[in-house]
C-alpha cells in the first residue's frame, strides 16, 4: 500500500470495520469504542504511517491547543513586519514557549482590529498573544471576544480580561542616561518616530537621568528612504551630540550605518545606543549598547497568563517587566 496515499477508508477495510469507527478513533472520540479496538486501529495507523488533517482534529474537538498571535502591520514596517528585529525574535521566544507548554501557534498580521476575532473564532483559538496595537483596539476585543488573550505594550487604565504586558520604559531610559553621564556624555540626542506613550516614557526616563545636562530629542520619519533624507538634512545636527540613545536597536543600527558611510567612526566620534537587545546587537560592529528586556521570560509569562484567564475569565491585570543595561562597544568614554 502507498504510504502517502493512505486513507480511513483503506484503514477501515483492512480491520473490516466502519470509516465512522476509524475516524472517532483519530478524533479522540473513543468513549463508545472498546479499547482492543482502539489499540487495533491506532496500531494499524502507526503501520501505515497514516497522516491524520490536524486541522480536522482540533476543529473537532473543543479544545483545539491553538494559540494565535497576531501582529500589527503597521505602516512604518513598509509590509515586512516579521522581518523587524524585534517581532522576529518576540516570535521566536513565544514558539518555544507555546510548544513547550503543548500548544500550536498561528502567527497573523493585521491592519484592522476586526480581522483578529474573525481569526481566532474561524480556528477555534484557546487564547491570543497581540503585539502592537491600540488601546481602543483592546477594549473592542475584550468587549467582542470571550478568547483571552495576553497584549504587549498596551496601555489601559482598566486592564479587565486581559493581561497587558509592559517593560519598564522610564527606567530603561534611566539607566541609558545615567550610563552615558557616567561615560562622560553631557551633550546627547534621543530619536524616536513618535513622542507618544512607550518611547516618551524612554526619553522621560533618559532625560531625567542626564539631570542639568543637554538631552534633547529628535522625531524621525517611519519611512526608511524619507529617514535616509532626513539624516542627510540633520547631519550637522546630530554629529553635533557626543553620543544619541535611539528608543529602539533597529534605529540605533541603522544610525550607526549611515553614519559610518558618511565617514565618522562610531564610536570614536559619536558614541550610539539602543534599546531592546535584538540579537543583531551582537553581530554588528561595534557591537551595540542597548537597554535588554527579557523576551524568554516575556513569552513564559504570557502563557503562564493565557492559561490563568481561562480558569479565570474575568481576571485582567498589567505586568511591568524590568530591564537591564547591556554595556557593549558603540559607547565610549569621553
Amino acid at each position: 500500500m502507498d504510504n502517502k496515499r493512505v486513507r480511513i477508508v483503506d484503514i477501515a477495510e483492512e480491520l473490516g470495520l466502519s470509516t465512522a469507527t476509524v475516524s472517532n478513533v483519530i478524533h479522540g472520540k473513543t468513549k463508545k469504542i472498546s479499547d482492543e479496538t482502539v489499540h487495533r486501529v491506532q496500531e494499524l495507523l502507526e503501520q501505515r504511517q497514516y497522516i491524520p488533517s490536524m486541522a480536522g482534529i482540533l476543529l473537532a474537538q473543543n479544545n483545539s491547543r491553538i494559540i494565535g498571535v497576531v501582529v500589527n502591520n503597521h505602516e512604518k514596517y513598509e509590509s515586512h513586519v516579521l522581518e523587524d528585529t524585534f517581532i522576529s525574535s518576540a516570535l521566536n521566544e513565544l514558539s518555544a514557549e507555546i510548544e513547550k507548554a503543548g500548544y500550536f501557534m498561528m502567527v497573523k498580521t493585521a491592519t484592522e482590529v476586526k480581522e483578529i476575532a474573525r481569526f481566532a473564532s474561524m480556528w477555534n483559538m484557546e487564547g491570543l498573544v497581540i503585539l502592537g496595537f491600540c488601546e481602543q483596539d483592546y477594549k473592542k476585543l475584550r468587549d467582542t471576544m470571550r478568547i483571552p488573550f495576553v497584549v504587549y505594550d498596551a496601555y489601559l487604565e482598566k486592564p479587565e480580561r486581559l493581561c497587558n504586558m509592559v517593560l519598564d520604559n522610564y527606567n530603561g531610559g534611566y539607566q541609558m542616561g545615567a550610563y552615558f553621564k557616567r561615560m562622560g556624555h553631557h551633550k546627547v540626542l534621543c530619536i524616536s518616530d513618535n513622542d507618544d506613550r512607550m518611547d516618551k516614557e524612554r526619553f522621560l526616563g533618559f532625560q531625567a537621568a542626564m539631570a542639568e545636562d543637554e538631552a534633547d530629542f529628535l522625531m524621525i520619519p517611519m519611512e526608511k528612504e524619507e529617514r535616509r533624507r532626513f539624516y542627510r538634512r540633520k547631519l550637522k545636527q546630530l554629529t553635533s551630540y557626543s553620543a544619541i540613545f535611539a528608543v529602539s536597536d533597529y534605529y540605533a543600527i541603522e544610525l550607526m550605518q549611515f553614519l559610518q558611510e558618511q565617514g565618522f567612526k562610531v564610536p570614536k566620534d559619536i558614541s550610539i545606543a539602543g534599546f531592546d537587545d535584538v540579537p543583531l546587537c551582537e553581530m554588528v560592529c561595534p557591537t551595540m549598547t542597548t537597554v535588554r528586556q527579557d523576551k524568554r521570560k516575556r513569552a513564559q509569562l504570557a502563557i503562564t497568563m493565557l492559561e490563568r484567564l481561562k480558569e479565570d475569565g474575568n481576571a485582567g491585570t498589567t505586568i511591568t517587566l524590568p530591564v537591564t543595561l547591556v554595556e557593549r562597544r558603540s559607547v565610549m568614554e569621553k
